[in-house]
């Protein structure tokens, strides 16, 4: 799934292309209409076309589209989806699910292998994010509120980080790379954590979202950024599937193991409990 460092990645790319376009058709093919949340899919067709997109934002792993008329269009790409700005004449790919013609001429297409993308038309983006904390890139998400939010729960740590109320745009990837930093075991009970190394933790995060932020993202397996590339962070993780491999601090072999029914991976040694 696409995660905080991915999601800004396509922001990024896709705010200076779509910010100030009118919409002039929107489609949402027959494979994927599950997509539309908040109405039909021909209702969110119609009420889409037509609109002017003022700002493109993000909040976690949402893109936040503020429209004209007061309204957001928030998008989530959930496991596979992508979105992708290109000519109008350009032919449709295999899994391509929708897309959205802007009135110079291009268009966003989302590509969805696995359908799970959402899209939702709200008056309010926080409608479309129930349950979502600060970003984690936000003022808002410091220290002291991880702190705070982490002595209340008894689960594992990277758990604990996996909640989108705890940590807004976290997932797997950046979980696993940030307790490595922090040298803390994953699977350490997130009440048991110590100011100190909530400090550390809160630190290592910023790190790595950062460190992403900086290689365009992260491309296991299907993540694409807005205009369609790879981005490269993933020959630069610490952990995260090297399972096997030698540690960059010890030497010794990358373990893996479930944590909240996730792939975990960590050093045994730099990170003990």
């Amino acid at each position: 799934m696409p995660e905080l460092p991915e999601v800004e990645t396509i922001r990024r790319d896709l705010a200076p292309l779509l910010v100030g376009r009118t919409i002039v058709a929107t489609r949402i093919h027959a494979s994927a209409e599950r997509l539309a949340v908040t109405h039909t899919p021909r209702a969110l067709e119609r009420t889409l076309t037509g609109r002017r997109i003022e700002a493109l934002e993000r909040h976690g792993k949402y893109l936040v589209a503020r429209l004209d008329d007061g309204r957001s269009w928030v998008l989530h790409l959930r496991m596979t989806g992508s979105l992708v700005h290109a000519p109008q004449s350009e032919a449709a790919d295999r899994f391509e699910r929708a897309r959205v013609d802007f009135d110079d001429g291009s268009s966003l297409r989302l590509r969805d292998m696995r359908k799970f993308a959402t899209w939702h038309l709200v008056r309010d983006a926080r409608e479309a994010m129930p349950h979502t904390g600060p970003d984690a890139l936000s003022g808002a998400w410091s220290a002291a509120w991880l702190r705070a939010a982490l002595a209340r729960r008894s689960v594992a740590v990277k758990a604990a980080l996996l909640d989108q109320a705890v940590c807004a745009g976290v997932g797997n990837i950046y979980a696993d790379e940030a307790c490595w930093l922090a040298r803390i075991d994953p699977r350490t009970p997130a009440c048991e954590l110590g100011p100190r190394r909530v400090t550390r933790l809160h630190a290592a995060l910023r790190e790595t979202l950062a460190a992403s932020l900086e290689h365009r993202g992260s491309s296991f397996s299907d993540y694409r950024d807005g205009l369609g590339a790879a981005g490269w962070h993933h020959v630069h993780v610490h952990v995260f599937r090297r399972d096997g491999a030698p540690c960059e601090r010890c030497g010794t072999p990358i373990a893996k193991v479930r944590v909240a029914g996730r792939g975990t991976h960590f050093c045994p040694r730099c990170q003990r409990r």
